[in-house]
């Protein structure tokens, strides 16, 4: 879709939305709507509510970037929506998105095309609570949040099991513990971008994620060859299994100590935060793409039938 041969298409860009990562969704939205406003695009900023079908309608955009996060926004059910107005859409479909949104049904398509994932299991958020369902150490998390929302470690010298917070959900992802480097790879259409080392004073959080100074990203990562050209191979694959559309970014763990064999994928988001600290604009600006040129690929990228 060049600029010379036709006019830029309207683009709605949805954000908020009633997930979890409501505030990260905003914060996405307003800037990528800022970028493609930049780009010469027209672009109407939707906040997506109960009403999102009908607002739609009413505007009739060309196409719909999609900026929410979280359940609803992306686990396939706007994408179902918009497969049914027929609009076309950035990021992946409905059914990658529900896949990888699902970390424990996404875990076992990556298994199943031989890449490294941790044991786990999905369990009553009560049985959880009562006793250890594996030895410590260990990871709780929901199975379909994102954002390192409800994350809990187990250590290994835990006196008890976790008391997990009322708003937990009803079953559970619980993982074993995998130790090393956090480290994360960018997807953008048929290409692995780089490495990116992600360096926190604790666990890689929701304040770590999202607040300035919450983390450090070390772009390229500095890692044996080896590691870094698994990390790119390992995403593009995992990108493609799942059936990924647009732009995708995959996160790992490494234990240095375990050479190749400690590389492990955690998971793949179809909706990467695309904030001024996220670390999707920062790898394609380190691949000489601007927030602004990714935002209008991901435009031009957009179809249907996803």
């Amino acid at each position: 879709m060049s600029k010379s041969s036709r006019a830029l298409p309207k683009v709605a860009v949805l954000m908020g939305g009633p997930s979890a990562e409501r505030e990260v969704s905003l914060s996405s939205g307003r800037e990528c709507a800022a970028a493609l406003r930049g780009e010469g695009f027209e672009v109407i900023e939707v906040d997506a509510g109960q009403d999102l079908c009908a607002r739609l309608q009413e505007i009739k955009p060309d196409v719909v970037f999609n900026a929410l996060h979280g359940r609803w926004g992306e686990d396939g059910c706007v994408q179902g929506m918009l497969e049914w107005l027929g609009i076309p859409y950035t990021h992946s479909g409905v059914l990658a998105s529900a896949l990888a949104m699902d970390k424990q049904r996404s875990k076992d398509v990556f298994k199943a095309a031989g890449l490294p994932v941790c044991e786990s299991g999905i369990f009553p958020k009560d049985d959880v609570s009562a006793g250890h369902v594996m030895a410590p150490p260990y990871v709780v998390k929901p199975n379909n949040e994102g954002s390192s929302v409800g994350i809990y470690i187990v250590h290994e010298a835990a006196n008890g099991p976790p008391q997990l917070a009322p708003e937990m959900p009803a079953e559970v992802m619980v993982e074993t513990f995998a130790p090393g480097r956090e480290l994360t790879t960018t997807v953008i259409g048929d290409r692995a971008l780089t490495v990116t080392d992600i360096l926190t004073d604790g666990w890689y959080d929701y304040d770590a994620k999202y607040k300035p100074g919450g983390s450090r990203h070390v772009l390229p990562a500095d890692l044996p060859r080896e590691i870094f050209d698994l990390c790119l191979d390992y995403a593009l694959t995992a990108h493609n299994v799942l059936g990924c559309r647009g732009v995708s970014r995959t996160d790992f763990r490494w234990d240095e100590a375990r050479g190749a064999n400690g590389l492990i994928i955690l998971e793949t988001n179809t909706q990467p935060g695309m904030t001024p600290t996220s670390l999707v604009p920062e790898q394609a600006d380190h691949c000489g793409m601007t927030f602004g040129q990714l935002c209008a690929w991901m435009v031009e990228d957009a179809s249907c039938n996803r």
